[in-house]
């Protein structure tokens, strides 16, 4: 009788060694070998030992849980993704991650759904994944096979988080540029008030009622900044900078063009952007409030874009806007937003001084030094880049005129 896969060193060195490309036959044939020898599915646990240390690596190479999730849930391993956070989630049962992840990573694991109690047992991860999905056994196999290949060759990027191997005993984290700001009960008011006034704005049928709410969540952003600032100046540089980060995950189509909408945002709220291109991630740099804001100002703005881009195709007699079109007035509209928004924060901050009668200048100049100083610590390598190639001139004007009316500023005459 053949000696069983799930139990056996070869089936370890196939999964973390062997490449496993989702379209190719040799594949599928590896698939159906594994089916045969092991029906039921990894019955003694090999292949989620095996995937699990693949996991592992990851975290040694700088991913975070949401990272692999986003990258895992593209292309020809989307099919994978659910296996994925089965095993994230019992990779965070092991490691009790519960008392002793960093905040950044417990949140992700709270989002993905993945920090659960429970007596997931490491054996039967795989196999009780091929049974809820109702797969054949080959299927699943050629499944556990790309996601082995696929975690195997995740690049290594900057580490934002400390992995797993240096957590502490019962303690949570902080990230290789030191402590974040401690986030005070006014922080948490602050972004459920944004939170609100964005969801309303989504909802909204009427244009105008959605850009006033809008514009009245970036003049909050804005304000609390400021106080935020100021709160970090008073307590003197023995406090910190305060700096923090964060990753967002934009998916296809057009990437790029959403990354120059991110950016927009980020830089209209002095937190700094860096991107890895081709995976759809990107590294916000800023104090903790602001990165928080930033990426549900930059969702909620999306979300508005689409809408505006669907009737902008309408209101161009187009039954389906060529790719050329969509990617500009993409662009045409992160270019727009930008301006507004850099405005609307000049404008906000110069209120603000008034009624304080203080020069923020000083204050906001030393907390951008130190958003500059931890970017370049953590991204020394990093360059500047623009977007290339030509623009479709109709979908760049249209994109403008949409940021126009999503009227992202404070409703004052000089806005106009």
């Amino acid at each position: 009788m053949a000696t069983d896969p799930a139990d056996d060193a070869w089936l370890r060195e196939l999964l973390l060694h062997g490449d496993w490309p989702a379209d190719l036959r040799h594949t599928g044939e590896t698939a159906a070998v594994l089916a045969e020898r092991d029906p039921a599915v990894d019955r003694t646990g090999g292949a989620t030992r095996a995937l699990l240390a693949a996991l592992d690596d990851a975290w040694e190479r700088g991913w975070q849980p949401a990272d692999v999730v986003h990258v895992i849930g593209r292309g020809a391993t989307a099919r994978a993704r659910t296996l994925t956070l089965a095993l994230i989630a019992e990779d965070a049962r092991v490691r009790d991650a519960a008392s002793r992840a960093p905040e950044g990573w417990l949140e992700q694991l709270r989002e993905l759904g993945a920090l659960r109690p429970g007596d997931a047992d490491v054996v039967g991860v795989v196999g009780a994944w091929h049974r809820a999905e109702r797969r054949s056994a080959a299927d699943a196999w050629r499944v556990v096979l790309v996601l082995a290949s696929a975690l195997r060759r995740l690049a290594r990027i900057e580490q934002l988080v400390p992995p797993p191997s240096r957590w502490g005993p019962g303690t949570g984290g902080t990230g290789p540029a030191g402590a974040e700001r401690t986030r005070t009960p006014d922080d948490g008011r602050v972004l459920r008030r944004i939170r609100g006034l964005l969801a309303k704005a989504e909802s909204s049928d009427f244009p105008d009622e959605a850009g006033a709410l809008t514009a009245k969540a970036q003049q909050l952003m804005t304000r609390h900044a400021v106080d935020a600032a100021l709160l970090d100046a008073e307590a003197g540089p023995s406090a910190g900078a305060g700096i923090g980060t964060r990753r967002v995950h934009v998916d296809d189509p057009y990437v790029r063009a959403k990354m120059q909408l991110l950016g927009a945002v980020a830089d209209a709220n002095g937190v700094r952007l860096v991107w890895y291109q081709g995976l759809g991630i990107a590294n916000l740099v800023g104090a903790a409030p602001d990165l928080a804001a930033v990426e549900l100002l930059f969702t909620s703005l999306l979300l508005q874009a689409s809408r505006a881009l669907a009737s902008a195709e309408r209101d161009a007699g187009r039954g389906a806007a060529s790719r050329a079109f969509r990617r500009a007035f993409l662009l045409g509209y992160a270019h727009r937003v930008g301006e507004r928004l850099t405005a609307a924060r000049e404008r906000a901050t110069t209120q603000a001084a008034a009624e304080r009668g203080a020069d923020l200048v000083p204050v906001l100049r030393r907390r951008a030094e130190a958003v500059d100083a931890v970017v370049t610590e953590l991204f020394p390598r990093v360059r500047s880049s623009r977007s290339r190639g030509s623009v479709d001139g109709g979908g760049w004007y249209a994109g403008r005129a949409a940021a126009d009316r999503a009227d992202v500023g404070p409703r004052r005459p000089s806005v106009r």
